[in-house]
């Protein structure tokens, strides 16, 4: 668990206590990826000049980002998909705080539940759409910082990030922890998911000890 929040967290109690929530309870590829994540989601929500990036809705922003990948946590590991269950476990947070509109909560959850769903988050919400495409970016699948910055410009805003929050392999890790839930509660990973293709993948690759196939 890192000591203090890092800078790139919002001054907003409901941020401070997602980030402490968060990083008590994931491995640091993933903590990392998800700051990387809110990084890229900001990014763009200023560049669309978007009100996820000012002070009034930028702590969901985070929300959203800091905990998509939660439901890989042992603490959130429930009988529903990882996204699922990571959506769950942000709402609770945000109902806890008691300031949080029942709308916002609602914009949250389904970013979170949605954020392995292509041609369905992209379009549900200009919210749903920053997080699937922050994630993307993240795992070299998506072009929208290129569009802005150019390769070069894109390319150093990457390098950048990496250099604070490094990615340590978690490519490997995030789908190993899927991988791994699904295996214990094969539920968790229903055909047309991406935790089901990830599973699908294991089983036909059982002595394979790289990143999954189909991550």
């Amino acid at each position: 668990m890192m000591k203090t929040a890092p800078a790139i967290v919002p001054p907003h109690e409901i941020a401070a206590e997602a980030f402490a929530l968060a990083s008590s309870i994931l491995p640091p590829p993933i903590l990392n990826h998800s700051l990387r994540v809110y990084f890229y989601a900001r990014t763009l929500a200023e560049e669309r000049q978007l009100p996820y990036a000012g002070d009034g809705k930028n702590h969901l922003l985070f929300t959203a980002c800091i905990m998509h990948d939660s439901g890989c946590a042992a603490q959130f590991d429930g009988p529903q998909r990882f996204e699922v269950e990571g959506a769950d476990a942000a709402t609770a947070l945000l109902r806890k705080s008691g300031t949080v509109n029942e709308n916002d909560i609602h914009q949250v959850w389904t970013a979170i539940a949605l954020h392995t769903s292509p041609g369905i988050a992209e379009r549900i919400s200009e919210f749903a759409r920053l997080v699937r495409e922050a994630v993307l970016i993240d795992f070299k699948k998506d072009k929208a910082l290129r569009d802005i910055y150019g390769d070069e410009g894109a390319r150093r805003l990457v390098s950048k990030i990496e250099d604070l929050y490094p990615r340590l392999e978690v490519e490997k890790i995030l789908g190993d922890c899927v991988v791994d839930q699904a295996k214990r509660r094969p539920e968790k990973a229903p055909a047309p998911s991406w935790p089901g293709l990830l599973y699908r993948a294991a089983l036909d690759n059982p002595t394979w000890e790289g990143v999954n196939k189909a991550f």
